[in-house]
């Protein structure tokens, strides 16, 4: 059994550590209510826009954009991933690659490029250790990321896809849906599914389009699909923290039952020493 001075100091040790887990969970719990209001904010809009393009594929266009247009072939498919840029989140990450690279196994099983778009430095990391194919990244988004910050890495991999480079692009992120539970998604970007209708509208209808309908398509689907990422970025940003607060708090709960345990056993320490110490003055007077 180690001593007594022994486990003081780890007993203290392990107290520092708690300090430092409950404030990272307090800090954590106030960025996540900021970053769940970022999300609500940014939500109406994306779900708005989301609508107007399902109007726009059910509708009879004299002009076919490219984004609309399955391809014949698919030989090398595009994924943005958006990750954190720290750790200590619990399983956040890890889920969320596992389920990506579950995805990317079965186009590399038919011979399938894979090209890669890295949000965050975890995705960066992970997939540069993997010896992936990283087309560009972003990082060092900051916990209220702005859309200028993704445009560049966006547009490479719309540009690739328009002149053909790409043949199918995906958009992987996690997908908040309460405080405990957050949830990897793989979402199609291009091309752009119009097979299924959204069944929550009645009816569809075309639109009148000034100047013109090419110009107008091709600035409304660009804009379409970067809101989309920035959705994902901003709920990635809260499912973050969300994770990180549960994290931090398991954390800290655990250290307390350690505690509890190093002074049990420092109890029983320090009541063998005092047993001992008897014992030997109980000794040496009988000696005497």
């Amino acid at each position: 059994m180690p001593g007594t001075k022994e486990i003081r100091t780890k007993i203290r040790s392990i107290q520092n550590t708690q300090k430092i887990t409950s404030a990272m969970e307090m800090v954590a719990a106030s960025k996540m209510r900021r970053a769940q209001e970022r999300m609500n904010a940014a939500r109406p809009y994306a779900t708005m826009i989301q609508r107007v393009a399902t109007h726009l594929m059910q509708a009879h266009l004299e002009y076919k954009h490219p984004f609309t247009v399955e391809r014949e072939e698919v030989s090398v498919v595009g994924y943005i991933i958006v990750s954190t840029d720290r750790g200590l989140c619990g399983g956040l990450n890890i889920n969320m690659f596992r389920s990506v690279v579950e995805a990317m196994s079965e186009y590399d099983d038919k011979g399938v490029d894979i090209r890669i778009a890295a949000i965050g430095n975890k995705a960066l990391g992970f997939f540069r250790r993997m010896g992936a194919n990283i087309m560009c990244e972003a990082s060092h988004l900051g916990d209220t990321p702005a859309i200028a910050d993704l445009v560049g890495s966006v547009k490479l991999m719309l540009d690739s896809y328009y002149e053909g480079e790409i043949d199918r692009l995906y958009l992987v992120s996690n997908r908040f849906v309460n405080t405990m539970t957050q949830r990897p998604e793989i979402e199609q970007l291009l091309p752009i599914d119009s097979s299924q209708p959204d069944e929550s509208m009645s009816h569809y209808w075309d639109y009148i389009y000034e100047p013109e309908s090419r110009k107008v398509i091709d600035d409304l689907l660009t804009r379409y699909i970067e809101s989309l990422v920035y959705r994902g970025v901003v709920e990635n940003i809260a499912c973050e923290q969300s994770a990180r607060m549960v994290a931090m708090k398991s954390a800290s709960d655990n250290a307390g039952n350690l505690i509890d345990e190093m002074n049990l056993i420092y109890n029983k320490a320090r009541q063998a020493a005092i047993t001992q110490e008897i014992s030997e003055i109980v000794g040496g007077a009988a000696a005497v």
